[in-house]
């Protein structure tokens, strides 16, 4: 009976020991995460949008907008963030439009835990590259066969789980963007 009472006293020490050791750590680089998630955003927004001079933050409810001004401080695009599930976890993905929210200037994954060497591939240029200057005056379509259309974005062969995932995520994303974008002006 002793030696139970024992370890489960040690058990116990052992156990609270390790999540003060993780609570301290977690507190320590929160800010150096932080900082890098701006940065990344930052970097996106720069490749996706090389004409922009400004970014000008604005607050909508919960979400960020980013208007991407040009030299004379006009709106020439806007950024935002489009988060839906993927086929393991949620795919974060930062979103460049047009200022008439026509046309894609591309889109960039920021944050994805799909299957590596299927899902992952969402993060590869050649995927990529189909989302740039797409118009998107209509939903986007997510297709197994060639693209026939202006609106299609071909699918990751193995992968269409998530590559439909993207595309129902811009899609549900732009539509609400453009509800927003009116609520601006």
């Amino acid at each position: 009976m002793k030696d139970a009472v024992k370890i489960t006293v040690v058990l116990t020490f052992v156990c609270a020991f390790c999540a003060f050791l993780l609570s301290f750590v977690n507190g320590a680089v929160e800010e150096r995460v932080k900082a890098n998630q701006v940065a990344q955003l930052q970097d996106a927004l720069n490749k996706l949008s090389p004409k922009a001079q400004s970014v000008e933050e604005v607050a909508i409810g919960e979400d960020l907008i980013y208007k991407l001004l040009d030299e004379q401080k006009k709106l020439i695009a806007y950024g935002f963030v489009a988060l839906g599930q993927g086929y393991q976890d949620k795919i974060k993905m930062l979103v460049v439009s047009d200022k008439n929210l026509r046309q894609l200037e591309g889109i960039e994954v920021l944050e994805s835990q799909e299957t590596p060497g299927l899902g992952a591939k969402i993060k590869e240029a050649d995927f990529l590259n189909q989302f740039t200057k797409k118009d998107i005056s209509r939903p986007l379509e997510c297709t197994k066969l060639d693209i026939s259309k202006k609106s299609e974005i071909k699918a990751i062969t193995s992968a269409t789980i998530s590559s439909r995932a993207v595309v129902n995520t811009l899609n549900k994303r732009i539509e609400s963007m453009r509800k927003q974008v009116k609520s601006l002006n």
